[in-house]
């Protein structure tokens, strides 16, 4: 029969609740709301929402007007598309510059596309301001900033 001393016991617990703090430190995202911009079908940007907003550049100068931008925006809560979902451009001020509707689809995560020559075009009308993408659905209780425009 072993004995086990105290201070055996403790370092064995120290030593499995090092391990365990490790082992979460890679481990995947969970519990955040995510987004994929894509250009025809190539990815171009990744995001969860918690990183920082300097890093949400969407760069569309080599866009052609036919292009199409999808955006697939993943809730955590529901593991999927939300509902009532809309696609915003805004200028600085906060003034809506377009919006875009979408059909609910519960089942599917169905991807939310809009024609870069429709944006090149408001770029065009508002060129002294700074144009941003904004997602709203029934889940947020406030829109989400997806990315700042960079159209030329």
């Amino acid at each position: 029969m072993t004995k086990m001393t105290f201070k055996s016991a403790l370092g064995s617990t120290l030593v499995l609740l090092a391990l365990s703090l490790a082992m979460m430190a890679f481990t995947p995202m969970k519990g955040m709301d995510s987004y994929e911009i894509s250009l025809n079908g190539k990815l171009i940007m990744k995001q969860y929402v918690n990183q920082p907003l300097n890093l949400r550049m969407l760069e569309l100068e080599n866009a052609q007007a036919q292009d199409q931008l999808s955006i697939r925006y993943t809730h955590c809560t529901i593991k999927g598309a939300g509902s009532d979902r809309t696609l915003v451009l805004k200028d600085e001020a906060g003034h809506v510059l377009k919006q875009w509707e979408f059909a609910n689809n519960p089942k599917e995560n169905n991807a939310m596309s809009i024609r870069v020559g429709e944006l090149l075009q408001l770029e065009k009308d508002h060129k002294d301001h700074r144009i941003t993408l904004t997602y709203q659905a029934n889940e947020l209780k406030v829109g989400e900033l997806l990315a700042f425009l960079q159209l030329d």
